[in-house]
């Protein structure tokens, strides 16, 4: 008789957790699992055979949040780790998705959760390999310019940069006390969603037909979280006008990702990730 695999179990866990009085909507962990994810309505054809559960992640460090600059992104990943090690010791997950576009303590999550045979995926990481599939070489449009140099950062480690023709700066930061006053990303994604005239999607058709026409792109992926509903609406001017190109998501990506490394039965190498100490050792490593 022919037996049925037995769903994946996934943790969906937060870049971090802001407080609560912070004023920051986008990312924000609050009522049901699904409102906690600022594009859920694409997730649920993803996650309807998984038994899956959101994780706020660690409280935000005060002065640290939004996390825009390299040392928030260190600080992030540090306060996510000791979440990943609880998580992935407890024997109730087959894999754990780290939100956040900047993928905030990813290697360091693998390596933790690789002691458990736990998979972890992440957004930057999930979409660069995703788009790779796609096409020949991929933009990422993005929110601000000190996120912009983070994911630069993300296309040298990940070794993405023959895929990658260009990163694009919208310009449209995230609600920090350092760009008060201007419009950001939080509000654009407000006016989507009450139905207005979204500038911020304007910007990001622009220099999206730029990115094709200039760089070479031929599939897009978006940077930070906060603008992952940019996918859908981004997807559907371009093909308005007659580009038939791919607009990838991270938390989409992520999940897709996971699942399919649980049913391969494989989470990481451990010659990538080793035991410490290590069962063996290799005399030499090449770059």
């Amino acid at each position: 008789m022919l037996m049925m695999a037995a769903p994946c179990r996934m943790l969906l866990i937060g870049a971090y957790a802001p407080p609560a009085d912070g004023g920051l909507t986008l990312g924000t962990f609050a009522n049901s699992r699904e409102t906690m994810l600022g594009n859920a309505a694409r997730l649920p054809v993803l996650l309807h055979d998984v038994e899956w559960d959101v994780h706020p992640g660690a409280p935000a460090s005060p002065g640290f949040w939004p996390v825009e600059m390299r040392e928030e992104f260190a600080i992030a990943g540090v306060n996510r780790l000791p979440v990943v090690r609880q998580e992935a010791a407890s024997g109730r997950w087959d894999a754990l998705v780290l939100l956040g576009g900047g993928d905030p303590g990813f290697l360091e999550a693998r390596e933790i959760a690789h002691r458990h045979r736990v998979v972890v995926t992440a957004c930057a990481h999930a979409q660069m390999h995703a788009a790779s599939l796609l096409g020949r070489r991929f933009t990422i449009l993005d929110v601000s310019e000190n996120h912009n140099l983070r994911m630069a950062d993300l296309v040298q480690l990940y070794r993405m940069e023959d895929r990658c023709a260009s990163i694009r700066n919208l310009e449209f930061p995230l609600p920090r006390a350092a760009h008060e006053g201007r419009i950001n990303v939080q509000q654009e994604a407000e006016r989507h969603a009450r139905g207005e005239p979204s500038a911020m999607l304007e910007v990001a058709v622009t220099e999206a037909v730029a990115a094709i026409e200039e760089d070479g792109a031929d599939c897009f992926i978006l940077g930070c979280s906060a603008a992952y509903w940019l996918q859908a609406p981004l997807q559907q001017r371009l093909a308005e006008i007659g580009w038939d190109v791919p607009v990838l998501e991270g938390y989409g990506a992520a999940v897709a990702q996971a699942k399919m490394l649980v049913g391969l039965g494989v989470d990481a190498s451990g010659l990538a990730f080793p035991a410490d100490p290590p069962r063996r050792t290799r005399r030499r490593k090449l770059p």
